[in-house]
């Protein structure tokens, strides 16, 4: 199968995601909280599939149009963890109609006020709403201390008919630019306070709030979820470099490589040249100790099975369709013109996204 690529190609080792489905099911199990992975990193019905196995019944996605995607393919709980286009009302409501599904139930994500007032006036089936909270990302939410503005917020929703509140949702992706496992769970535990704070605050009004975290450290790493009730990780199903220098896996858990082939070779510099840029990896990049950049580490295919890293090697630089990736001269010459070789991600979602409809499936 990897001997009938001809251009770049993400190739998805089917077994390493299901164990790392499995593992992170288990964990769901173990700790009492309902599993919604985010299917932003695969975009796939077939892969979304094989989480039905596992029991899984509930996703999230991060925009209306992937939502619709995996409503045609089967899914009715689907909670979209972006906030609100208002430019997208019309699909919006066409997504939500429950007379197409009575058990369909679709969830948003609101920031603001302004947001609400204008779903209050325009939602033409009760839709479940979540408020996304700012824990430390400083992405997008609110912060957890303004409780001026989340009980003018919840005011609102309280008094709304096609609006559910269903809770507070967050996203700590700044532990994705953590050091160390143990600053993973430190901000694990400072983001599971302050919901947990909130949802003191708010449960005599809102007797079912649901606290939803969701980023793939936390979920990888930290073992204690106790009193939240659901988790979101979506990057996981791969992973990737970025991942398994933070410590939430291992390399041989990591199930996405872009096969690229080389089409050339400088001997003078220890550089293969390989069709594979920018548009295929992202421009994503992780640092060596010696502070050097780098875009994916490399990696051979056995067969259909993939190698371990090959020591020193690595893509040095991108341009749109072009990748370089430096060597040694002990393994130069091992590299050949027409070869396929792996490129393992510095991060999968990106990727994946770019890669979208140009992938195969390894199921050995």
């Amino acid at each position: 199968m990897i001997q009938s690529i001809t251009k770049p190609t993400l190739v998805i080792d089917k077994a390493k995601c299901l164990n790392n489905i499995k593992r992170m099911s288990d964990k769901a199990k173990r700790s009492a909280v309902k599993f919604r992975p985010h299917f932003k990193t695969h975009q796939s019905a077939e892969i979304g599939n094989w989480f039905k196995d596992f029991g899984v019944k509930s996703i999230t996605v991060s925009s209306v149009s992937m939502a619709k995607y995996f409503s045609q393919n089967g899914w009715n709980d689907i909670t979209i963890a972006f906030p609100v286009n208002i430019l997208e009302i019309n699909e919006i409501n066409e997504l939500a109609w429950t007379g197409r599904d009575p058990s369909l139930q679709i969830n948003l994500l609101v920031i603001s006020r302004e947001t609400l007032t204008f779903l209050n006036k325009n939602l033409k089936s009760k839709t479940g709403i979540f408020i996304k909270i700012n824990t430390g990302y400083n992405r997008t939410g609110i912060v957890a201390e303004d409780t001026d503005e989340l009980d003018k917020i919840t005011d609102d929703l309280r008094n709304s008919k096609m609006m559910i509140f269903k809770g507070f949702l967050t996203h700590a992706g700044h532990t994705y630019n953590a050091q160390s496992k143990e600053e993973v769970i430190e901000i694990h535990e400072e983001t599971k306070q302050q919901l947990l704070d909130l949802k003191k605050r708010y449960i005599s009004v809102f007797e079912k709030i649901e606290i939803s975290v969701g980023d793939t450290p936390s979920c990888s790493i930290a073992t204690d979820f106790t009193d939240l009730d659901e988790i979101r990780p979506g990057n996981f199903i791969y992973y990737d470099v970025m991942q398994y220098n933070i410590g939430s896996c291992k390399m041989d858990n990591i199930a996405a490589a872009v096969a690229c082939p080389i089409v050339g070779k400088d001997r003078s510099k220890n550089e293969i040249f390989i069709y594979g840029g920018a548009i295929h990896l992202s421009t994503e990049y992780l640092l060596f100790e010696e502070g050097l950049k780098h875009y994916g580490l490399i990696v051979r295919f056995n067969g259909n099975k993939r190698t371990g890293p090959i020591p020193n090697t690595y893509v040095a630089r991108l341009s749109q369709e072009h990748g370089i990736i430096k060597t040694t001269p002990e393994h130069f010459d091992s590299f050949n013109v027409g070869d396929i070789i792996g490129v393992l991600p510095v991060h999968s979602c990106l990727t994946a996204n770019l890669m979208r409809g140009n992938y195969m499936i390894s199921d050995e």
